[in-house]
């Protein structure tokens, strides 16, 4: 549906859409290319993003703002950090983009405090940029090589969502705040149900939820596989923007009266308890009261979720003359350099700090399992997103996602505590009718900006490519796997790990090492092959080095019962085949180090015929869909988008003649 004479009732999602559609209809499932206004990347993968845009030659970003964030790995335990730092500022600056420092905070806290504008369009490789939405903001995960050619004035290709309406009735109770609501959420949909939808609020309870609070709703629907969270610009947002003394992006928007929509639900905001997740799965939900005394060694609160200057008042406000219980570590991670600024310049810091806890500078830090791992056989309750195996840094751990009252008053107890249990007010909490805002670690684009020289250490490496597709595709089933596989499991976080996001080839060998620590000797041997998983594969991080690695290792194709929708356009991105298995029984017949041939692949995916799939030790056909559109089609026959673009573009390809394991 599009603005026509008829002047249609469009909802909020499609307003935002329409402003920027450049093709295709807005009907649910359909392929539309959008205009995109601004882009962010980080560390973890923005080293990528910029390698893509070198190797198609880009002198100047086309975007109304770009920015670069270091927020992930700022320990920078060797020199490859530190290197990868300085090519992100140098390269930032040489192509018109804003650098925002290490320390200086989380990319999508940064951006909605600095940046974000409502009505606008968002592309960032973090996955978690849906946190714009809280801002009535249009903001879209997305690989790194999708945010590159965005980058170099490429429309953004995606599939039209279907929009579902998200109405909040009603006022939270004592306790109760923007994370147990976005727990609800996901107990209500699942780490699954949102995929293919844009979820879109509305509701009298809007009006009992501060723009802050919305950003860590619209943050945590990410888990659910939704393509955006979005919320309408109104007085909420007005008086966000003043505090962060923009007011002059303030812009009234919401959806028409009497708007359509695709689905549509109800939570009554008054019912809500106080929730947890328990491992291993964000959508694990269920009341704090039901396993509450359940003992903990850890307590983190802030990162990616709860680090609002809302949220850490209200902590600092419950430590005040306490001392954490001395069989727990505190550790409090501001959400950016302006929260921080501010808990330092009214004391609440030193509350903090006088408690027990520990303060961590601003940045992902341990919500993206970067130092604070939880001690082996320990629980650790954390405020922030998810809670996957290993995502503490330690597989032999269990992790537990609430909010920041409960999170404190079990700091202060040694064990699970529900807030409603203590029998305390909740403290109010006064927000200053203008922050102090200080912009001077984010660093503009220079005047002159070819004069800047773009460092690059020795670990930075090219972007590995990889041949068209070959008339047939042959290989072994590496992997065998079950449902919900992240891509934290497909590519573990480690400092170590992280270090090494420039540098491709050495950072494949971090590949399943936890779910099967022989997979890349075996994936070298046999030359690649497939991967076989269940549903939802490569749920969870945006991270596109978990489908380029693979590609590096030589994985073909990916039969799976469902993919996730980042990783699926990433590994479309990276050449590899995500091929959907349509019955179960053809997953079970699959077993690992079977041979497996696509006869005719390249004929037939260029035919649009279906694809014959043949398991030389059974015997057996399998019946496959890969639902490609015909530009993914594309993709896939050249052996990725930038071999696509490149060669749109008239640069050099590989061909089918080139040598070495990535290229088979």
């Amino acid at each position: 549906m599009a603005r026509g004479k008829s002047k249609p009732k469009l909802n909020l999602t499609q307003k935002i859409i329409a402003d920027h559609l450049i093709e295709g209809e807005m009907r649910a499932g359909e392929a539309i290319t959008l205009h995109i206004d601004q882009t962010m990347t980080q560390d973890s993968n923005g080293t990528l993003t910029y390698q893509q845009l070198e190797a198609l030659g880009i002198e100047h970003v086309m975007t109304q703002t770009s920015v670069s964030y270091v927020d992930h790995n700022l320990l920078q335990i060797s020199y490859e950090s530190a290197d990868d730092h300085l090519y992100l500022q140098t390269i930032a600056a040489r192509l018109g983009v804003h650098f925002s420092r290490p320390g200086n905070g989380i990319c999508h806290k940064v951006h909605l405090e600095r940046f974000a504008a409502p009505g606008k369009t968002l592309l960032g490789t973090d996955s978690h940029c849906t946190t714009a939405g809280a801002l009535g903001m249009l903001a879209i995960g997305a690989g790194a090589l999708d945010v590159a050619l965005v980058m170099a004035g490429k429309p953004f290709r995606m599939e039209m969502p279907e929009v579902i309406k998200v109405i909040l009735k009603g006022k939270p109770g004592p306790w109760i705040g923007a994370k147990d609501i976005a727990l609800e959420l996901l107990r209500l949909l699942t780490v699954r149900g949102g995929a293919g939808k844009s979820l879109e609020y509305a509701g009298d309870g809007l009006k009992h939820i501060a723009v802050s609070e919305r950003g860590i709703i619209a943050n945590m629907v990410a888990e659910t596989g939704a393509t955006a969270s979005i919320f309408p610009s109104d007085t909420m947002t007005r008086s966000y923007l003043k505090r962060q003394r923009r007011t002059a992006e303030y812009l009234a928007l919401a959806a028409d009266k009497d708007a359509e929509y695709d689905g549509e639900m109800e939570i009554d905001l008054s019912d809500i308890k106080p929730l947890v997740a328990l491992p291993p799965s964000p959508d694990n939900v269920t009341e704090v009261a039901e396993v509450a005394g359940t003992p903990i060694s850890q307590v983190c609160i802030g990162g990616s979720t709860n680090s609002t200057y809302r949220n850490l008042m209200a902590v600092a406000q419950v430590l005040k003359g306490k001392v954490v219980h001395p069989n727990v570590s505190l550790v409090i991670i501001p959400g950016s350099r302006q929260v921080m600024l501010n808990l330092s310049q009214n004391g609440a810091l030193h509350d903090m700090m006088k408690a027990g806890a520990r303060i961590l500078e601003p940045g992902y830090g341990p919500s993206a399992g970067i130092g604070q791992a939880a001690p082996t056989g320990g629980v650790s309750l954390r405020t922030f997103n998810r809670n996957y195996p290993g995502s503490s840094g330690n597989r032999e751990s269990e992790v537990y996602l609430c909010g920041p009252a409960t999170a404190v008053f079990s700091a202060l107890e040694g064990k699970i505590v529900c807030p409603l249990s203590t029998g305390k007010r909740p403290p109010n909490v006064t927000i200053p009718s203008q922050f102090e805002v200080d912009e001077s670690q984010i660093i503009p684009p220079p005047e002159k900006p070819s004069r800047v020289e773009i460092h690059r250490g020795p670990n930075i490496k090219s972007v590995p490519l990889k041949d068209s597709l070959p008339q047939d595709l042959s290989g072994v089933a590496l992997i065998r796997l079950g449902d919900n596989v992240t891509t934290e499991d497909i590519l573990p976080t480690s400092p170590a790990a992280m270090a090494l996001r420039s540098n491709v080839p050495r950072l494949s060998e971090f590949i399943f090492r936890y779910l099967d620590p022989t997979f890349v000797r075996r994936a070298k041997s046999a030359g690649g092959g497939f991967i076989i998983a269940g549903e939802n594969y490569g749920q969870g991080s945006a991270r596109e080095h978990a489908a380029l690695c693979p590609m590096y290792l030589g994985v073909r194709a990916v039969f799976a019962k469902s993919f996730a929708r980042i990783h699926r356009q990433n590994l479309i991105n990276c050449g590899i085949l995500p091929l959907v298995l349509k019955d179960s029984k053809s997953y079970e017949d699959i077993q690992l180090a079977d041979e497996i041939e696509i006869p005719f692949a390249r004929i037939f995916l260029s035919d649009g015929k279906p694809m014959v799939v043949k398991n030389k030790r059974s015997h057996k056909n399998y019946n496959v869909e890969h639902n490609l559109s015909p530009h993914q089609i594309e993709i896939i026959l050249a052996g990725g988008l930038l071999n696509l673009t490149r060669s749109a573009m008239g640069l050099e390809t590989p061909n089918s003649k080139s040598k070495g394991r990535r290229n088979k």
